[in-house]
């Protein structure tokens, strides 16, 4: 409606060309400029406009889940074939931890503290 606001009803225009040439003025081009909707039906207009928005943020984010949750199933499946890769993960892990700790006391050595973080 609000996208074709310029066409006009045919049956609509005849009837103002009409009237209008009934006063002595002939009507060349009848064309809508701005249309003001009432307050309530404008505030629902802009409910349904939200919500479409909203809509699209949902899809948008329910994506990138779905992108995310696939990264972590590759990981994962490079991570069963590769032990390496494992320690890998384990150590940044461990640096990020380290990053909020101020100091970190290791007993046991460096093998012994990542199997007593981990579970067996």
């Amino acid at each position: 409606m609000l996208a074709d606001k310029v066409d006009i009803e045919p049956a609509a225009a005849t009837e103002v060309r009409r009237e209008m040439a009934s006063l002595g003025v002939e009507v060349a081009v009848i064309a809508l400029k701005d249309i003001v909707l009432p307050g309530e039906i404008r505030n629902i207009l802009n409910q349904v406009v939200a919500a479409e928005k909203q809509a699209q943020a949902n899809l948008i984010r329910r994506r990138e889940e779905t992108a995310a949750t696939r990264s972590l199933l590759n990981t994962a499946k490079l991570m069963e074939d590769n032990p390496t890769l494992i320690r890998l993960k384990e150590l940044e892990t461990l640096e990020r931890l380290t990053e909020k700790v101020g100091t970190v006391n290791v007993h046991g050595g460096f093998d012994g503290l990542l199997s007593k973080l981990l579970p067996p």
